[in-house]
């Protein structure tokens, strides 16, 4: 879903005419980061290396590695300019939390092939992702979230990529949370018939770890046109109403190429999508074949990668699932945010670690119990004043971060609670 093979001023003028938008900007917005740095088409080339060695390396040594369920943590940031801060309603950017939701829901009927959902295949090419989303419940201050920010910004009523702008940083500037601890996604009104842009990761990202205060890492993540986000009775686009904009801009920033890798029968890195020629820019779910090295095949218009409308999308290949999950084992920024959300165990008694401990900087609380419980945790200090809190309903086991922010240097007592347990350690901030 993004701009090779036609020019972006025929593309627009394609898409007006047909009430088609543009489903994904990131070929335009490769330009934007290539311009702000030269470096980054051979950054990219060594990430793709890099991930396909990872891939191989996975078949032969036969790791277990889809026995993981990846989950990941959501941000949505939602930008607007409507002054009185109402939510939700026709044409309002500022977009309801149930519109959030119905979105997030989307993505994991999309990425774990859900059955009776419209992310259900029976095709033998398609795959459970084992990817999962959620908003996020923690904050980066440790505070309770429930994953929804929302930023009334009066100097402009929409953003563009691309053409001199630089309005991915302005949405970085607004608003923005850890991208090595959560999926950042701005949601805002977009211009030039754009529904979504990503960063594609890199190399850097791999090979040279974080950089500190690097425009990459404060601009990691999605950008998505408000009418394009989220699936029911709300103001969407007529062939984008089904939240799969979402799905395929999350698709990039799983590393997955469009099926044609951006040029005619180009190579998007997967062995078992199909030669693609035409991306199906259109409203229709009629069938395309391309003719590549001679030969006429059927394009798979059915992929969240294609540019199809998206009632015709239900489908991630075997290898589009191969190389997401190996881009979450190679990618620093997004391996450490898969880290922090594994899957701690269940105990048949409630269980506190706290790591670091002594602590200089923000420890974490691992919280272990059985099944799903309600719990309290607080934080008293040597004179019995409780000083932090935080509770959770019907959650399971859980990982917390405790900010020492609010924590004078000395000696805690750190509490957990649930309906019929307590425990306690101590805790030392240096």
């Amino acid at each position: 879903m993004c701009l090779n093979a036609l020019s972006v001023g025929s593309l627009f003028a394609q898409s007006i005419l047909n009430n088609v938008y543009i489903r994904c900007g990131l070929s335009e917005y490769e330009k934007v980061l290539q311009a702000r740095d030269p470096t980054r088409s051979i950054q990219i080339q060594r990430f793709n290396k890099l991930v396909n060695q990872t891939i191989e390396k996975n078949r032969l040594s036969r790791l277990a590695t889809n026995v993981i369920v990846y989950r990941i943590p959501v941000v949505v940031h939602v930008v607007h300019n409507n002054a009185s801060n109402s939510v939700g309603g026709a044409q309002n950017v500022n977009i309801s939390e149930d519109q959030i939701v119905s979105q997030i829901r989307v993505l994991n009927e999309d990425f774990r092939r859900l059955l009776n959902t419209n992310g259900f295949n029976t095709s033998t090419l398609g795959a459970d992702t084992e990817i999962e989303f959620f908003l996020a419940q923690i904050d980066p201050q440790g505070n309770a979230t429930n994953g929804i920010t929302r930023h009334y910004y009066a100097q402009k009523s929409s953003f563009r990529v691309g053409d001199g702008s630089n309005d991915d940083v302005l949405l970085s500037q607004i608003a923005y949370w850890p991208s090595n601890q959560y999926l950042n996604i701005w949601v805002t009104n977009l211009e030039n018939n754009y529904l979504g842009y990503t960063q594609f990761p890199a190399a850097v990202d791999t090979i040279s770890g974080l950089v500190p205060g690097g425009v990459s890492e404060f601009i990691d993540g999605t950008i998505i046109n408000y009418r394009a986000f989220g699936s029911g009775n709300y103001s969407l686009y007529k062939n984008y109403n089904l939240g799969r904009t979402l799905t395929h801009e999350i698709g990039h920033w799983l590393g997955l190429l469009h099926p044609n890798g951006d040029t005619p029968c180009g190579d998007d890195y997967v062995s078992d999508t199909p030669p693609t020629d035409n991306l199906n820019q259109t409203s229709s779910c009629t069938d395309l074949y391309a003719n590549c090295s001679g030969r006429l095949s059927r394009e798979l218009i059915e992929n969240y990668m294609m540019y199809s409308p998206d009632a015709c999308m239900n489908l991630f290949t075997v290898g589009q699932k191969e190389r997401m999950r190996a881009v979450l084992q190679v990618s620093p920024r997004r391996a450490a945010l898969i880290k922090a959300q594994t899957v701690l165990e269940e105990t048949n008694q409630l269980t506190l670690t706290l790591l670091p401990n002594p602590a200089i900087t923000n420890p974490t609380a691992e919280i272990q119990f059985k099944g799903l419980q309600s719990f309290t945790l607080s934080v008293v200090n040597n004179t019995g004043q409780r000083v932090y809190t935080l509770h959770y309903d019907n959650v399971s086991s859980s990982r917390i971060t405790i900010p020492t922010y609010v924590l004078p240097k000395g000696l805690y007592l750190v509490q957990v609670t649930t309906s019929n347990e307590r425990t306690t350690k101590r805790l030392l901030v240096q």
